[in-house]
């Protein structure tokens, strides 16, 4: 009878092993399909309040978790078939190992050395995975005391921007109709960007109404008792004669565009304003000759926004392009310009703090916060669950408003740790998207204003533990 020798031997059981691998991976990767469909059943059926994007992205995590446990487990299975391999081999030749088992041995620490590359390798992977989940839920719990103080309500058309003067009396403009809205530093000047391709420079007068007697309210009907649909036909579409003061023709036109105008700002001093427009330059206007000084080329696609540094000549403009740049207008004799690629999809705005910082946000649903300095990276990201707008940052307390597609406003430190969620509800808070912020520190009851597509503006007050600003 002929002998098998032990290579022969050997050779087989391989050839065995692999085939066994190979038909277990096969029969992993029929049931795969089903199990995934299965799951993707169970999740669509089950009540959650999580999105089902999100759900989805989870499920897809997990499955690549399970898959990697299931690698793991078949390859410890074939160590320890190589084991027994070995160990009756050995015995048949009479030889042993110290301890009488290899699982002590040398094939242990080998065994060991791989399961341990493979753990690292896999909780790496998870780390990674998620950190973009986990970070979108990262402090939770309410830091502020935030409290809806006003709504302003008489727009018949969603409000686009809004923006509160700097000098007293305390005064809030709302853009509706028109696309950007920005006081003059210093002067009652307003600047305004609109869709027939030019910006606007009006003057006005501010004269504080004086205080009427206190009416008779027992007969009054409560707000409460109103629904809130009815208050917006009442305040928008009253017969009663209107008090507010018009202003009907600007005091300075600026034209050269050929695109719609989306946003303008001024410089710092006030002398100078610069537009962003959808033909895909920013200009450069002379406010007493009302002369183009710069055309700043270089956006792919449209912009989407404008603005200017509170104490030095930089403009950041934003773009559908995904890239925002930063143009330095302190050396008279040239300017330069930056260009920064730190998202994936629309720049829907970027402005700057009172420090070395500048702040963009994303139709990618994050915020970045970027270091003048060094703005190779961002020294902080925000992930959030939606589209973010016309973002602005509080001087004093140096928080971020983030105003959200989702009806939301969220508010952040610079840090990136989420500070609180504005209140929202029936009776409260915007009811369609929110499309811009605007802080004012000067004023103690109102501090942080809102406005969106339900055509109001609402102005909240927003309070800061001093611990936390102190951090």
């Amino acid at each position: 009878m002929p002998v098998e020798s032990g290579s022969s031997a050997s050779s087989r059981q391989a050839k065995q092993k692999r085939k066994s691998h190979s038909l277990s991976i096969r029969r992993t990767n029929s049931t795969e399909q089903e199990r995934t469909g299965l799951q993707r059943e169970m999740l669509e059926g089950q009540d959650s309040k999580l999105p089902l994007s999100l759900r989805s992205n989870l499920l897809d995590l997990f499955g690549q978790i399970e898959r990697e446990f299931e690698n793991l487990y078949i390859e410890n299975i074939e160590l320890r078939r190589e084991i027994e391999t070995l160990n009756d081999r050995l015995t048949a030749e009479g030889q042993t190992i110290d301890g009488g088992d290899l699982t002590k041995g040398a094939l242990k620490a080998k065994a060991s050395h791989s399961t341990s590359q493979l753990s690292q390798k896999l909780k790496t992977t998870y780390k990674a995975s998620t950190s973009k989940i986990v970070s979108s839920f990262k402090a939770t719990t309410s830091r502020a005391v935030c409290q809806l103080v006003k709504e302003y309500v008489g727009h018949r058309d969603g409000i686009w921007d809004l923006s509160v003067t700097r000098t007293q009396p305390v005064v809030l403009g709302t853009a509706s109709a028109v696309n950007s809205i920005k006081f003059h530093p210093t002067e009652q000047m307003a600047l305004t960007a609109s869709g027939d391709q030019t910006a606007h420079i009006w003057r006005y007068t501010v004269q504080l109404p004086t205080p009427q007697p206190v009416a008779d309210i027992s007969q009054t009907p409560c707000d409460d008792d109103i629904d809130f649909s009815d208050k917006d036909e009442a305040d928008g579409d009253g017969d009663g004669p209107n008090e507010c003061p018009s202003i009907r023709v600007s005091s300075t036109t600026l034209r050269s565009h050929q695109g719609v105008v989306i946003a303008a700002d001024w410089l710092v001093g006030g002398k100078q304003v610069v537009t962003a427009s959808w033909d895909r330059a920013a200009n450069l206007y002379d406010v007493e000759t009302s002369e183009l000084v710069h055309s700043l080329t270089g956006h792919d696609q449209e912009l989407t926004h404008c603005c200017t540094h509170p104490t030095q000549r930089l403009v950041v403009t934003s773009s559908r392009d995904t890239t925002f740049r930063l143009w330095d207008f302190r050396d008279p004799s040239i300017h330069s310009v930056n260009v920064f690629q730190g998202h994936t999809d629309t720049v829907t705005s970027a402005v700057f703090t009172v420090g070395d910082n500048v702040v963009s946000g994303s139709d990618d649903r994050t915020v970045k916060v970027w270091d003048l300095k060094n703005m190779r990276s961002p020294i902080a990201t925000i992930r959030t669950d939606s589209a973010v707008n016309r973002i602005s940052v509080s001087v004093n307390q140096r928080i971020i408003a983030l105003p959200h597609d989702n009806r939301q406003v969220r508010l952040f430190d610079m840090s990136g740790v989420r500070l609180a969620r504005l209140p929202r509800s029936n009776r409260q808070g915007h009811r369609r998207m929110v499309c811009c912020s605007a802080w004012c520190e000067d004023n103690s009851s109102c501090n942080l204003f809102s406005c969106g597509f339900d055509r109001q503006a609402i102005g909240w007050n927003i309070n800061i533990p001093a611990l936390l600003q102190e951090k």
